[in-house]
């Protein structure tokens, strides 16, 4: 299993959070997993891609849809590539109409996201994990981290700068930790690039 892509929270029926990623490395992840043989469920945030061909594909908007989508799926999968940029906040209550402009401030009050991958992990049993994280300090340390606090096999993080090629169709730099904290420098790789690396090492764990 793989999700992909953004999640969108509404805060009306016009205007929603979300964030910049494109779901182009998740839809590669899918696709190549699919060229190995693979069954391939997809769960995707909204996107403009078109569907790796013989993946089944889910779309959800929100956060908590995305949730739903795994907690359904998860039973039968072996694997699962968290790949989407799931939104850590939504807000607390999305209005029913268009909010309309007025002269002062108006206050947004957000709530949490459940974090999906962390509740995935506490009972992942032989399921192999794989995460991801963009970081804008502290690469190394934020990404092992994450990987022992979600109970990851595999942690994927790259570090967001003003010009860098993070997001869409450019090469990024990443670091590759595993569970034994091995860490691997990823240079300059496009997203095909580093499915088939991902893919490479998801293969040769020995649950």
């Amino acid at each position: 299993m793989v999700t992909a892509g953004p999640t969108r929270e509404k805060i009306d029926p016009i205007r929603f959070i979300s964030n910049y990623s494109t779901g182009k490395f998740g839809y590669e992840i899918a696709r190549e997993a699919r060229r190995r043989g693979h069954r391939v469920l997809l769960i995707s945030g909204p996107t403009n891609l078109e569907p790796p061909k013989g993946v089944r594909i889910v779309i959800v908007e929100s956060a908590l849809e995305m949730r739903e989508a795994v907690k359904r799926a998860i039973k039968k999968a072996d694997c699962l590539v968290m790949n989407a940029a799931v939104c850590d906040w939504r807000a607390h209550s999305a209005s029913r109409r268009k909010i309309k402009r007025r002269t002062g401030k108006r206050v947004l009050e957000l709530i949490e996201n459940p974090d999906i991958l962390k509740e995935i992990g506490r009972k992942k049993g032989d399921m192999i994990l794989v995460g991801f994280a963009l970081e804008t300090e502290d690469l190394g340390s934020n990404a092992y981290k994450k990987l022992r606090e979600k109970n990851l096999d595999i942690i994927l993080a790259n570090r967001h700068r003003a010009k860098s090629g993070v997001f869409g169709d450019k090469r990024v730099d990443v670091l590759m930790v595993d569970r034994h904290g091995k860490r691997t420098i990823l240079p300059h790789k496009s997203k095909a690039e580093l499915a088939k690396i991902v893919l490479d090492n998801v293969s040769n764990i020995k649950i």
